[in-house]
């Protein structure tokens, strides 16, 4: 039997599509498989009074460009295709809505895999719901019948309750892992993750 971890992302941010990338090799080489966990990036700041890098170090310059030249090697590292997205911060609440109404459902890593693709290689604005139906138009999805589920109230309220739960237990960024209920931040800590897989 495959051993499972979480994954809490929201593919408003950059760590979080990087995760992403390098999780079916990394699932592949521990034996285990990623279960995602849609979530709001903007409510895990609000609830937890974290912020965005670039406003976290803003009076420490030297943190900041230290934190882009890791970034910078991990993208190089795993050979990642990413291009910054011109239209960042882009809110991602609609694609986090169209990804929460397809989660469990066959179609959900397409869809996942689509919009993180849109977001960080094409460059695409994901706020504008065209936009969204159009990257997942051109991955073979039907964009517009994806969009009108991210209206539902059920789907709405379903993206907060998994936000809320994951504040409950501690998260207040992405990408956040967990194995069992031990919480791993930040893609970074992939190695620790898999030494907590290892003793499971």
């Amino acid at each position: 039997m495959m051993k499972q971890f979480e994954f809490h992302f929201d593919i408003g941010g950059p760590h979080g599509y990087l995760a992403h990338r390098v999780l079916p090799e990394f699932g592949a080489a521990h034996g285990a498989v990623a279960i995602y966990r849609p979530v709001l990036l903007g409510g895990l700041f609000k609830a937890t009074g974290n912020r965005p890098p670039m406003m976290r170090y803003a009076d420490a310059p030297a943190k900041l460009a230290y934190e882009m030249l890791e970034f910078r090697r991990f993208i190089a590292k795993h050979a990642i295709p990413f291009q910054m997205n011109p239209h960042f911060p882009v809110n991602s609440l609609l694609a986090m809505r169209i990804i929460t109404a397809v989660d469990g459902e066959e179609q959900f890593m397409a869809v996942v895999d689509a919009l993180m693709a849109a977001m960080w290689v094409d460059g695409v604005d994901l706020s504008q719901r065209n936009a969204a139906v159009a990257a997942l138009d051109t991955a073979g999805l039907d964009g517009a019948a994806l969009a009108a589920r991210a209206d539902d109230d059920a789907v709405k309220a379903k993206l907060v309750a998994n936000t809320d739960a994951a504040v409950a237990r501690g998260v207040f960024g992405i990408p956040t892992f967990f194995v069992g209920e031990d919480m791993f931040w930040g893609k970074e800590r992939l190695s620790q993750v898999a030494e907590a897989l290892a003793v499971t």
